[in-house]
């Protein structure tokens, strides 16, 4: 029991060594990552219109 309370009391300890970001940085990054996914949906289904409509034009999917 006492590894626990050591342990917890080590973790509050360094809890407050955490230095968390703004709110504004946090806002900017998440909005750059969802652009990021975005672009790369679209392009990866662009790539499979592209290869569905070449596997069409050579009859090897119906």
């Amino acid at each position: 029991m006492e590894k626990f309370i050591t342990y917890f009391k080590g973790v509050k300890s360094e809890w407050g060594k955490i230095t968390w970001p703004e709110r504004k940085q946090v806002i900017v990054q998440t909005v750059i990552v969802l652009v990021i996914v975005i672009a790369f949906t679209i392009y990866t289904y662009g790539l499979d219109l592209l290869f569905k409509g070449i596997l069409h034009g050579l009859k090897l999917i119906a």
